[in-house]
């Protein structure tokens, strides 16, 4: 009978001090040549020990030590263990679902919670709401956002744990409209009157540039477990196209949420390394802090006289 990775069989000693003639013989099985690699150790495994995971497969080691990890109460990562379901990633889909309706029932709403960088000065939360909208009228943006949403939150969320899944989702979506707002440019009063500084005042809504952020995270945290990214930089490259190609897309907010998602991922993965989980939430705690400094600091460089326009026409 097959071992299920749950039986008695003690587990194989250590890689390092048994290695086996010939690098694709299974480590377990000895007399078995072993044609695939566990992608979180790297040691070969013959059919009888490889066990389905999100990216390839995994020997019956790694599922124990992931078993045992998660009995502890921590993911693999240093978060608190979850049950396996995304439900953030289910609730943050509700969310856009029921906005989106709202949305379709009455457009105004996409006016009055849209990031526009020229009003970002004097209402913040549009930082936050903007992520959360999307086009009213447009069931493929929507869609294809949420199922993103879903593929790579369910992968990620139990990775993570739920409560540094959301945080890295949120930092994520605030550093998407932080990109639109350090690429749009310096602007004049004449610039907006002309609409040569339209980037200003076009409303930008959607969840992508939280999604690229956790494309970023996916990256790091794959590299860091020795698991496949090669098919992600496929995935992400032909995405990032499509903001090039397909107008009305806000290229900017992925670029912003990719890199503000690598780095919150890369701060994860440090305190791991330390064995300190306290110090992911610092990390992530300071990189919005980072965030919302960056932001402060482009508009402080703004002309006054865009600031007081700004503050006199939200009155």
């Amino acid at each position: 009978m097959a071992d299920n990775g749950t039986g008695d069989e003690p587990p194989i000693q250590s890689w390092a001090g048994h290695q086996p003639a010939s690098q694709s013989v299974c480590p377990r099985h000895p007399d078995r040549e072993a044609y695939v690699r566990c992608q979180r150790c790297g040691r070969p495994a013959c059919p009888e020990c490889q066990r389905p995971a999100p990216v390839g497969i995994q020997c019956v080691d790694c599922v124990r030590e992931a078993a045992r990890t998660s009995r502890q109460g921590r993911t693999v990562l240093g978060g608190r263990s979850t049950d396996g379901r995304p439900a953030v990633t289910y609730t943050l889909i509700g969310i856009c679902v029921i906005v989106f309706l709202i949305q379709w029932v009455s457009p105004q709403i996409t006016d009055e919670f849209a990031f526009r960088p020229l009003q970002g000065w004097v209402e913040p939360w549009r930082f936050v709401t903007a992520m959360f909208l999307h086009s009213p009228r447009s069931l493929v943006h929507i869609g294809f956002n949420m199922y993103a949403l879903y593929i790579l939150g369910s992968y990620l969320e139990p990775l993570l744990g739920r409560a540094r899944f959301l945080a890295l989702y949120l930092v994520s979506g605030i550093g998407g409209q932080v990109g639109v707002l350090l690429l749009a440019g310096s602007p004049t009063v004449n610039g907006l009157v002309t609409g040569q500084d339209g980037a200003w005042v076009t409303p930008v809504v959607g969840a992508s540039g939280a999604i690229f952020g956790l494309f970023g995270a996916l990256i790091v945290l794959n590299r860091h477990l020795n698991r496949s990214v090669a098919g992600i930089y496929g995935i992400v490259l032909i995405n990032a196209a499509i903001g090039f190609i397909v107008p009305g897309i806000a290229w900017q907010a992925h670029l912003g949420g990719f890199v503000t998602g690598l780095a919150g991922a890369g701060l994860i993965v440090l305190a791991r390394r330390r064995s300190l989980p306290a110090l992911a939430w610092t990390g992530l705690a300071a990189l919005l802090v980072v965030v919302a400094g960056i932001a402060f600091a482009k508009y402080l460089s703004v002309p006054d006289t865009i600031r007081e326009l700004t503050a006199f026409s939200v009155r």
